[in-house]
């Protein structure tokens, strides 16, 4: 007996030790993640990373393996502000009405780090008064 608690308590140090070395990379390597129902980033870089990226992935290329996330950069559509407003709204095939968790402002800033980053330059800024009008629009 007197062999074996040196041993488990040996054993139970190291557990803690690996455990609490395991939770701190895991801490490092996550991907910011936004929290709830409301959206609380600001600015459109900060939406994107935190709320686009994880399907359009990191550089808006979009991803294909469970589902099909169709790429962002260079994207043609995002030409009419109209458009990506309306989807960010209603939804659009399997994206789902994430503007419906942001602010006005939040879904213009997001909309237009969209059409000037990633090969996109679409000059044409969106206020939060047309993210506004277009919520309203896509009011059931």
């Amino acid at each position: 007996m007197r062999r074996i608690v040196p041993l488990v308590a040996a054993f139970a140090a190291a557990a803690a030790l690996s455990a609490s070395a395991l939770a701190g990379d895991a801490a490092e390597e996550s991907v910011p993640m936004s929290h709830g129902r409301q959206f609380d980033e600001q600015g459109g870089a900060e939406i994107f990373r935190d709320v686009c990226a994880a399907c359009h992935q990191a550089d808006a290329r979009g991803a294909v393996g469970a589902a099909a996330y169709p790429a962002l950069a260079g994207d043609k559509e995002l030409a009419s502000a109209d458009f990506v407003l309306s989807v960010l709204f209603k939804g659009l095939r399997a994206m789902p009405p994430l503007g419906t968790m942001m602010s006005d402002q939040q879904a213009a800033d997001v909309v237009n780090y969209l059409r000037t980053h990633f090969g996109n330059s679409y000059a044409d800024a969106v206020t939060a008064a047309q993210a506004g009008e277009a919520r309203r629009a896509a009011a059931p």
